[in-house]
């Protein structure tokens, strides 16, 4: 793996920053915590035009035909910004689409949510939040060609504006919880649905949705009927590094604004950066950030590569937990208590940063993913080892 971008790689990255620090400035962000919808629509409209949202999408269904190492890139610039907008969402459910999707609803979806006109979002927390097939209770009913679905899904990202969403529901119980998993996509304006927004640390747009006897075609399941785990499993893998991506683009971001702070800021005659306690604490927050970032484009590298990344998904996620958010309580400490202060930009970086660490798995649940690992192959963990085996 070369831990460096290529050129073309470079490219993309200086104008993707280029476009958004230009088109989402933090009073932007702030204008949409307030929103209902709690995007720019004017923001996602522009993110089309230059080709942001088609980049991950096949060629034949009027993508770039790009691979998971640029999509992170972008969605690092986005997390850089704080880009009020569904990206990571409708990226998570159109790459589920497009790995294993039917071609009829390639051709139905990908195309739309390429040229913009198309937001998705998945569904798969419910009362116990882990991300394990045992905690899936939502209930798939095939009655003729009709699946009928009942439950309530937790923690929806961008419910309201969303045009589809992907539903993981349970159509038969198997002494195995992998067994059994269907999921499917419907409208998200179907009457079935009761959505109620959540309040979050970030005020971004989550919701608990209630689902009463929704009725989708079987031509809506994506993939085969009780075998959709492996789907799902493939879906959180890559949702949760590029989640990292966006983490690691809000930390540097975070951490860059500290640094720069404690260059600016005199006390006693001289910058607080000469002094050492400070100055080691910007050399930690480089240092976790360099980690996180690895870590992260490790294993998008290896998606690319189309080899086994589960285990890189998980190193990256356990560590961008605890590093991301100590870059941003080392940036809260340097500030002092302005860096506390509404009126000041820094806390909406710590938000997002807390709550994104919250998200796709603790740092206890990816340890426990990688310890599992290491006993049941009784030995080091190797590069590339694959975790789908191991049943956690």
């Amino acid at each position: 793996m070369d831990v460096l971008p290529n050129e073309e790689e470079q490219m993309i990255r200086n104008s993707a920053r280029e476009f958004f620090e230009t088109e989402c400035p933090t009073s932007l962000v702030r204008e949409m915590e307030k929103s209902d919808k709690g995007y720019s629509e004017e923001l996602w409209s522009k993110m089309s035009e230059v080709g942001w949202l088609s980049l991950a999408i096949p060629e034949s269904y009027g993508g770039s035909g790009f691979g998971m190492t640029t999509l992170g890139i972008v969605m690092s610039e986005t997390g850089r910004v704080l880009a009020p907008v569904p990206f990571h969402s409708t990226m998570t459910a159109s790459l589920a689409i497009s790995d294993f999707g039917s071609d009829k609803q390639k051709q139905d979806i990908l195309p739309l949510v390429a040229d913009g006109n198309q937001i998705l979002t998945w569904a798969f927390s419910e009362e116990d939040p882990r991300y394990l097939p045992e905690t899936i209770t939502t209930s798939g009913e095939l009655k003729g060609d009709q699946l009928v679905i009942n439950g309530t899904k937790m923690f929806v990202d961008n419910f309201e504006a969303s045009d589809q969403v992907i539903i993981v529901c349970r159509t038969s119980t198997e002494d195995d919880p992998r067994d059994g998993i269907t999921v499917c996509i419907a409208d998200t304006n179907n009457s079935a649905f009761t959505s109620v927004p959540l309040t979050t640390i970030a005020k971004d747009k989550q919701s608990r949705v209630e689902i009463r006897n929704l009725s989708v075609s079987k031509d809506s399941i994506i993939g085969e009927i009780g075998k959709g785990w492996p789907l799902v499993s493939d879906m959180l893998n890559k949702s949760t590094a590029l989640l990292c991506a966006q983490l690691v683009g809000a930390a540097r971001k975070d951490s860059e604004i500290a640094i720069d702070y404690a260059k600016n800021r005199t006390a006693f005659g001289r910058p607080i950066a000469a002094f050492q306690s400070v100055s080691h604490m910007c050399a930690d927050m480089t240092i976790w950030v360099d980690g996180c970032e690895l870590l992260t484009f490790e294993a998008l590298w290896k998606m690319d590569q189309d080899l086994p990344y589960s285990i890189e998904v998980s190193q990256a996620k356990s560590f961008c937990n605890e590093k991301c958010l100590a870059t941003a309580r080392t940036s809260q400490v340097i500030h002092g208590g302005m860096g506390f202060m509404m009126e000041f930009d820094l806390h909406l970086w710590y938000r997002r940063i807390a709550a994104w660490t919250m998200r796709l798995g603790t740092t206890y649940e990816h340890r426990k993913k990688i310890a599992s690992a290491l006993i049941a192959h009784d030995g080091p963990v190797r590069l590339g080892m694959n975790l789908e085996a191991v049943n956690i």
